[in-house]
């Protein structure tokens, strides 16, 4: 439900006769960076256009290696392939889903230019670690945050270590601006490219050419993209980013009720958050235990009919066609990214979900897994 504050600002929008990139677009990007405690962040159209623009702005191109997690979203790998870069799909740590260090440490070589560490389901990486790693090899990275904006590392903000940060703005995020995504920087030299680089190269945008300062010319320095958000799209971030901790919490509180009343099902429930960190709870993900009477796929359509909405985050990215062949990937090569693909399923979380509709889930579950035990079939 999208809240009336945030309907008033996009009325304001559509009424000020500027709709396109703007100052809204201007005044997200402001609220953001000082979220995150960055200098700077570029508002565009999508995480995997900042994700893009991140790897294009740092030089990674054809002939680079860029480390990525098996366990994400295809969005990662493809914005490498975009770059031109080769994508090297390494394997996560089973009970978080996150990205194996030790195995993208062990997968570097002397074309490695960068890694893409995945903030999956809004649980934060090892930053200390990560960074250790990025300056002892001397490597760019470029975080996806997609899931993970108020996430935080000993305090920190996900976005606050000095790399590149992408976030995602989706109809499915923590919160949204429909499409639309953001790419955080430290370097004034990189965020002044990818500001260039997400509007066609111009040296100049719409806002500032026609701007009552007085006309300005614009040049291109090189080729750029389209890849701007609108004043539109700003309108509903700016309502929303000062409810996204409220929102956080309340997401958390909705975690460890699920946590109570799926505690006596055959389920592996999530890890709880490492200390000293703050998961932005984007995903609750249960796994299939082996004593489960019901395989995955039969629970979600056993879900399904019982009217609960359900996902699978995700397909690993080796499992997919794709990269299957084109880089000769076995399931057995990811382990662990093999095992989470086959056996995850995400239930109903954030503010909308009620204790009632997660009492609902909870009761779907059981009914599904009584019914599966009985002989029956899985949706009723």
């Amino acid at each position: 439900m999208v809240e009336q504050v945030a309907i008033d600002e996009v009325v304001d929008s559509l009424r000020s006769g500027w709709i396109g990139t703007g100052p809204k677009v201007d005044r997200f990007e402001r609220a953001l960076a000082q979220y995150v405690s960055v200098p700077r962040v570029s508002c565009v159209s999508s995480c995997t256009a900042a994700l893009i623009l991140g790897l294009r702005a740092l030089g990674v191109g054809r002939g680079d290696e860029v480390i990525v997690p098996a366990m994400t979203f295809v969005a990662s790998a493809n914005a490498i392939e975009h770059a031109g870069a080769r994508p090297v799909l390494v394997d996560c740590d089973e009970q978080t889903g996150l990205l194996d260090l030790d195995a993208a440490s062990a997968a570097i070589t002397g074309n490695t230019a960068a890694i893409m560490p995945v903030h999956f389901a809004g649980r934060p990486v090892d930053m200390d670690r990560l960074n250790a790693l990025r300056d002892g090899k001397h490597l760019a990275v470029i975080e996806d945050a997609a899931h993970a904006i108020g996430a935080e590392w000993n305090g920190r903000r996900i976005g606050a270590f000095g790399n590149l940060t992408a976030y995602s703005f989706y109809v499915t995020k923590n919160i949204t601006t429909i499409e639309g995504g953001a790419l955080a920087a430290h370097a004034a030299d990189v965020s002044d490219r990818i500001e260039r680089l997400a509007l066609h190269g111009l040296s100049v945008g719409a806002w500032q050419r026609y701007s009552d300062a007085g006309f300005k010319h614009y040049e291109v320095e090189e080729p750029g993209f389209k890849y701007n958000m609108t004043d539109v799209q700003a309108a509903l971030g700016l309502a929303q980013l000062p409810k996204l901790d409220e929102w956080i919490a309340y997401r958390a509180r909705l975690w460890n009720l699920y946590n109570e009343l799926l505690a006596e099902l055959p389920l592996v429930l999530p890890q709880d958050p490492e200390p000293g960190t703050r998961h932005a709870r984007h995903l609750y993900q249960v796994r299939v235990r082996d004593d489960c009477p019901i395989g995955r796929d039969a629970l979600l359509d056993g879900l399904a009919g019982r009217l609960i909405g359900v996902g699978v985050h995700y397909r690993g990215v080796h499992l997919h066609p794709y990269y299957r062949e084109r880089y000769n990937i076995r399931p057995g090569d990811l382990p662990a990214s093999t095992a989470i693909s086959d056996t995850t399923l995400s239930l109903p979380l954030g503010p909308n979900v009620s204790d009632d509709d997660a009492a609902d889930v909870a009761w779907a579950l059981q009914e599904t897994f009584e019914q599966a035990s009985s002989g029956g079939t899985a949706a009723s």
